[in-house]
């Protein structure tokens, strides 16, 4: 895309009460995020990953079980990701294409695996510890460390859990919409 752009996306591990919020921002914004889900996310929030399909958003996937990558060889490894592929496109008429390993743990093999099976392995070059849902981090701090890492291409990785980036995000898309980005 632009090189004006950046990518927000979103992973979702469990539901802490914050994804509706987190899609009725995106929507009031009228942005479009990446959501990488795990199979038990896949299987429980019915609701809420329906609503993200329907509204436009990007199902990823995050392993079926959120295994470390690396450590799966061969079957099972295609396993992990092929199983989340087929429930989320036989339960919502989905089909994923982008991939995010478990803790950003990778090899050779899997970044092999994942790109033979059709994928397209997503990073990040933004994430902050905002996953502890006990200790949520200071949100004006938070939205100062966010803007202060715009630069084209970035790609954050928020967790959906928190709080924090529940309620700074429209303040963060404004400012990023500000300074010129997409």
């Amino acid at each position: 895309g632009d090189s004006r752009s950046i990518l927000l996306t979103f992973d979702q591990g469990y539901e802490n009460g914050y994804t509706a919020q987190i899609l009725d921002t995106l929507k009031e914004k009228n942005v479009k995020a990446i959501f990488f889900l795990t199979g038990d996310y896949a299987r429980k929030e019915t609701a809420l990953v329906q609503r993200m399909v329907d509204e436009g958003h990007v199902l990823g996937n995050h392993g079926m079980t959120h295994a470390s990558m690396p450590k799966l060889e061969g079957a099972a490894l295609e396993e992990e990701i092929m199983s989340l592929h087929r429930y989320v496109q036989d339960t919502y008429g989905y089909e994923m294409q982008y991939l995010r390993p478990p803790c950003g743990e990778y090899s050779e093999a899997s970044l092999a695996a994942a790109q033979r099976l059709g994928y397209k392995t997503v990073f990040w070059s933004f994430a902050y510890l905002d996953y502890d849902v006990n200790n949520q981090p200071d949100q004006t701090a938070s939205l100062a460390k966010l803007k202060e890492r715009l630069h084209p291409g970035a790609i954050y990785l928020l967790h959906a859990e928190s709080s924090t980036n529940a309620a700074i995000l429209g303040d963060f898309i404004d400012a990023a919409k500000a300074a010129g980005y997409e």
